[in-house]
């Protein structure tokens, strides 16, 4: 599956290829929105592309956390400090029915930094609050969790060119090539940092390794687990964020 690899113009492109092949494979389906789950742009995208549907770069959704203003994405979508990236949840349809969220820090597992290690492909950002209210206090967050191997996981993301209206598929957990993977057809650029939900919990995002996947029949994520666990801590102290490294150009196929 083709991933975000680059900035061109303010979008990011990239490519990967395949894990297994199955008999039959569920295909992602579009729908009006997905709960907790959003779009991330640069502000000179943010008022308009939001509203075209694109050219947003990555997904990305609310995590529930004590301060109610973190997000989850892949780290490979995040550079620098993270400054200048705006968050557009629930976007469909050229609406943008939560407005736009400012994020102010980014947190990301010191093995992502030093090494891009696919297993760590997780970066948690803090927004800004809006009108006196924390993003939680608006979206609901989702709860960080383990995955569970067998059990179904709903992953979903915004792809490019969507129109605003995010993909969502429902297949059951693997663990396979380092990472949780699921087989689902026609996810594509702009998914990454998706969220995966098992049983109302966050238990991945669309990353790790390939990307996230380098054919359109299979999904990946770090493993989530304690690294997770101790980066929501870290962020949710509230601390100074990362600096994030040019990782949009690593794990490529």
């Amino acid at each position: 599956m083709r991933r975000i690899t680059a900035l061109v113009c303010g979008v990011l492109l990239g490519s990967a290829a395949p894990y297994a092949a199955r008999a039959e494979i569920p295909a992602a389906y579009e729908v009006e929105t997905v709960p907790s789950a959003g779009a991330l742009f640069y502000p000179d995208a943010a008022g308009v592309a939001a509203r075209l549907g694109g050219p947003h770069f990555c997904s990305a959704s609310v995590l529930a956390s004590p301060g109610h203003d973190l997000l989850a994405t892949a780290a490979h979508c995040v550079l620098g400090p993270g400054a200048l990236i705006e968050f557009a949840p629930l976007l469909h349809d050229a609406e943008l029915p939560e407005g736009v969220w400012t994020v102010t820090a980014v947190y990301i597992d010191p093995a992502w930094r030093e090494s891009f290690d696919p297993g760590h492909d997780l970066a948690l950002l803090r927004v800004a609050p809006r009108d006196g209210r924390q993003i939680e206090e608006v979206v609901p967050g989702l709860p960080l969790a383990t995955p569970r191997a067998g059990a179904p996981v709903t992953v979903s993301g915004y792809p490019l060119g969507s129109r605003g209206r995010p993909l969502t598929c429902t297949a059951p957990l693997e663990i396979a090539a380092g990472g949780s993977a699921i087989h689902c057809d026609g996810f594509g650029e702009g998914t990454s940092g998706g969220p995966w939900v098992q049983n109302g919990r966050l238990v991945g995002v669309i990353g790790g390794p390939e990307q996230g996947g380098c054919t359109p029949d299979v999904e990946y994520s770090s493993p989530f687990g304690t690294a997770a666990e101790a980066l929501l801590a870290r962020a949710s102290a509230g601390g100074a964020g990362d600096l994030a490294p040019l990782g949009f150009t690593a794990n490529r196929c």
